[in-house]
């Protein structure tokens, strides 16, 4: 078998400086909660809908709490304890506040024993729900059979959903096993999710709940003609993270981008915000059966491929650490790399199958995603195609779980139905021409390939150490991830961290922490 010798004392050094790294966190996750996790609770609660001006319900709702400085108890308490006082459900409480006819904080807080009795049929009603989803996903695996290895993922981006879904059809229909819906450019820095159904965007289609509902309708109806489950990703990042993974767990989405560092290096968010967000939003993920994926392949836009590879190995780690802070079991965590070396440099090759077999060597029990040649893609569609036809014979013969399709037009413009077609046509050549040529192929100790995966694990480890020795907020103010500078208190976002009351309560954490055994 295509395997690595790879030296196990500097796996488990790798581990055990990820795991000081993510450790010391205990002070934010257990002291603070951010606005976004609180209207992530709100939407759990049933609140939905926006005013006649877009703004979400939910940002009302919260919004209200944050000027009447209540929020640091946490915003369930407050509607929970309104829908007892005026005996109104959690929709009607928001409406009315929306109408200026309820102010949450005037009104006397109930006992805590009663306001239990009112949250705690709520909380289960939903988690139930979302069950429901993960059971019936489960169901249709067990029915069509399991997803292949590597499973074809393609991206649909017109920013209408409608167009989306005739995309996606079609895709799904030529082999896809895995549609991922693209957001509209810098939805991760809107610090709320759109309302309803969306036709316009550019880059990419707006997530919102009701999207996520058109897509999966359609899917499903694919998957019933094709007997294959056809799996839906979508993005649960930025300034609306958890939510958005809420919104993926009622609406049965199955993938998830989900980075616990890739909204602060890449999009400028502040580090306590996205790192409290993705605290919530993977027990949320991790309840549903959500498959996370994370976005290392991002280090090699801004960083060297050769040089920096071990940016991208201690980043997987770190993202695996936290992960299983948030429940996410190994099978779940699609950490991400990607086939970006200059093709031009020699034995470029080699370096990519060194690169790509130490991630899965590491992460045997991982679904990793692994992300075509975009770097080096150009004009010369003949030899970007060539290049992903590379990449998908790496994939294959290393075992990828996820293979995130190139396109061959895609340094030019938007690709076509028929340029996805082709790129589906390439991976499934590759992947049959070699399917078992790994079984057939062993290295040697001293090869290139082995020789280069512990020289990148080495300096994987010896970087996580010094992260750990340090702090992680000190190393990104330093720029020691991505090349990217992102000092703790910087970045957008912040002004929506806050320090909880010792009375704050999230009902959904405290679920979700019992049903993970966190």
């Amino acid at each position: 078998m295509l395997k690595l010798d790879l030296d196990n004392a500097l796996v488990l050094r790798s581990r055990e400086a990820a795991a000081r790294i993510t450790g010391a966190f205990a002070w934010l996750f257990d002291g603070y909660s951010t606005v976004a996790i609180e209207r992530t609770v709100l939407r759990l609660m049933g609140i939905d809908g926006a005013t006649k001006d877009g703004k979400p319900l939910p940002n009302v709702v919260v919004d209200h709490l944050v000027r009447h400085s209540g929020i640091n108890r946490g915003a369930a308490v407050w509607v929970v304890n309104a829908m007892l006082a005026k005996n109104l459900n959690a929709q009607q409480v928001a409406e009315q506040v929306a109408q200026r006819k309820l102010k949450l904080t005037e009104l006397p807080l109930a006992a805590p024993e009663k306001l239990l009795k009112v949250m705690q049929p709520i909380t289960k009603n939903t988690l139930k729900r979302i069950k429901a989803n993960r059971q019936l996903r489960d169901k249709k695996f067990a029915e069509y059979g399991p997803r292949r290895v590597p499973a074809i993922y393609v991206i649909v981006a017109t920013g209408n959903i409608y167009e989306d879904v005739i995309q996606a059809r079609a895709a799904a229909r030529e082999g896809a096993d895995i549609i991922a819906v693209i957001r509209s450019t810098a939805q991760s820095l809107l610090d709320y999710v759109p309302y309803g159904a969306t036709t316009v965007g550019f880059g990419g289609t707006f997530a919102t709940q009701e999207n996520f509902r058109i897509m999966r309708a359609a899917l499903d109806e694919v998957s019933a003609e094709e007997k294959r489950y056809i799996s839906l990703t979508n993005y649960a990042s930025g300034l609306c993270m958890p939510e958005i993974a809420a919104l993926g767990a009622l609406e049965r989405l199955d993938l998830m981008l989900n980075d616990a560092m890739y909204g602060i290096l890449f999009r400028d968010i502040n580090p306590k915000r996205t790192l409290l967000d993705q605290y919530f939003a993977r027990m949320i993920n991790a309840y549903a059966g959500i498959e996370i994926q994370t976005g290392e392949d991002n280090y090699l836009t801004t960083s060297d491929a050769i040089d920096k590879a071990y940016t991208v190995t201690a980043s997987q780690l770190i993202n695996e650490s936290f992960a299983l802070m948030s429940g996410i079991k190994p099978e779940k965590m699609g950490l991400g790399h990607a086939h970006e070396i200059d093709p031009e440099i020699e034995n470029s090759f080699s370096y990519e199958l060194a690169h790509a077999l130490l991630t899965k060597t590491l992460f045997p029990n991982s679904p990793v995603k692994y992300m075509p040649p975009t770097k080096f893609a150009s004009g010369n569609i003949f030899k970007t195609h060539l290049m992903d036809a590379m990449f998908n014979f790496i994939g294959q013969l290393t075992g990828q779980g996820v293979q995130l399709l190139g396109m061959m037009t895609e340094a030019i413009h938007t690709p076509h139905l028929a340029d996805r077609s082709l790129a589906i046509e390439n991976a499934q050549y590759l992947f049959k021409a070699v399917k078992n040529l790994n079984e057939h192929l062993d290295l040697a100790p001293s090869s290139f390939v082995n020789t280069r995966a512990n020289q990148v694990l080495r300096q994987a480890v010896e970087f996580l150490e010094k992260v750990a020795d340090e702090g992680l907020f000190s190393a990104m103010a330093k720029g020691e991830f991505a090349e990217i500078k992102r000092p703790e208190n910087g970045g957008k976002g912040l002004d929506g961290v806050f320090l909880r009351d010792q009375n704050y309560y999230n009902p959904f954490m405290e679920s979700l922490k019992q049903e993970l055994g966190l």
